[in-house]
């Protein structure tokens, strides 16, 4: 778990101190990724005084900045993978409500983390009408070894791009979290599965000085 906050830490960073803030174009999958990274960590950089009194204050800029631009129901749904059709239906929408605040505090805990690194993207290219594209791009990191990473991201109904995805060293996330939960959803149910994501949105947010 701590190996994929690293690894979040560090590709959130994407290019936070070479683009100025600007407003976030949608209609673009390379120019969203870009954008919403700089608009992300121009906010961080200028609340780090908050967010040291506060670890609670990067939460709130996690749902505020990153999570308009990731579709955090098409990532819940593929979470649950074969399982989705056997979840009553009057569980679902408590069960994406709870993997939102999951994914919220999955990436808040990562900026806990937060430690400088920056990464250098792939060309743009275009997406012409495909309905899914992969941003690739490399953490570069003084300390340690180079990380190739990958964002998916998909075209919405309206048009507009949203990511659902990460792919560190050829590791899905979501896949990650799909045989993380799998045993648990086939013996115990989707209400287990709620209540362990549940423990950790839960949990306070801490900074990487404080966690041990």
């Amino acid at each position: 778990m701590k190996k994929w906050f690293l690894v979040l830490s560090a590709s959130l960073v994407f290019l936070s101190f070479n683009i100025a803030a600007q407003e976030i174009d949608s209609s673009d999958p390379y120019k969203l990724v870009h954008s919403v990274a700089a608009k992300t960590f121009d906010r961080i950089k200028n609340e780090q005084q908050t967010i040291k009194q506060d670890p609670e204050q990067l939460r709130l800029i996690m749902e505020q900045e990153l999570l308009p631009y990731i579709d955090y129901r098409f990532s819940a749904f593929m979470v649950l993978g074969k399982h989705f059709k056997s979840v009553p239906k009057e569980n679902l929408d408590e069960y994406v409500q709870v993997f939102r605040e999951y994914l919220i505090t999955s990436y808040a805990i990562a900026m806990g983390y937060y430690d400088n690194q920056t990464v250098e993207f792939e060309p743009a290219g275009s997406a012409g009408n495909k309905k899914t594209v992969t941003v690739r791009a490399v953490v570069k990191d003084t300390d340690r070894p180079d990380i190739k990473i990958a964002f998916k991201v998909r075209k919405s109904r309206s048009d507009d791009w949203k990511a659902y995805d990460m792919v560190a060293e050829g590791i899905s996330l979501l896949s990650s979290k799909r045989s993380e939960f799998e045993s648990i959803l086939r013996q115990d149910g989707i209400q287990k599965v709620i209540e362990i994501m549940r423990e950790v949105t839960n949990k306070p947010i801490r900074l990487k000085d404080n966690i041990t």
